[in-house]
């Protein structure tokens, strides 16, 4: 593979400089990391049980296609519910542990929702940090 950057690395480098598109870039590729290691987690899980995506929807009281798109699309956006339905039939529960440092408040025109109502925070006003760390069997 050819070492030479492309017209997108060199524009997304120029992006990061700027500190409020590289807050905004963090907070989504955190997002986004999260997601796809509970998906990951899930799967592998589900694996080492020998269950089929097929066995894990009837367990779970929901339509085969929705735990293969869960399970095996990159674009799929599930419901907290699906996600949640699909942690307990394979023997999982989901929980939050607060994080030893809240994240700074968002830095962009965007965020209008008042204080205290910040989107993807627990409780406590703290986001999770690692997802693995809590998914328990």
């Amino acid at each position: 593979m050819s070492s030479e950057k492309t017209g997108f690395d060199r524009y997304f480098e120029q992006r990061m400089k700027d500190p409020g598109f590289a807050d905004a870039y963090e907070r989504e590729r955190a997002v986004i990391d999260s997601t796809d290691e509970l998906i990951r987690v899930l799967d592998a899980r589900r694996a080492s049980l020998g269950l089929t995506k097929a066995s894990i929807a009837r367990a779970a009281g929901m339509l085969p296609a929705l735990v293969r798109r869960l399970l095996t699309s990159g674009a799929s956006n599930p419901t907290l519910e699906t996600v949640l339905r699909v942690v307990h039939a394979v023997g999982f529960r989901l929980e939050l542990v607060e994080e030893s440092a809240p994240l700074p408040p968002r830095t962009t025109a965007s965020n209008s929702r008042p204080e205290g109502k910040k989107k993807g925070r627990a409780a406590s006003g703290k986001a999770p940090r690692s997802l693995s760390d809590r998914v328990q069997g």
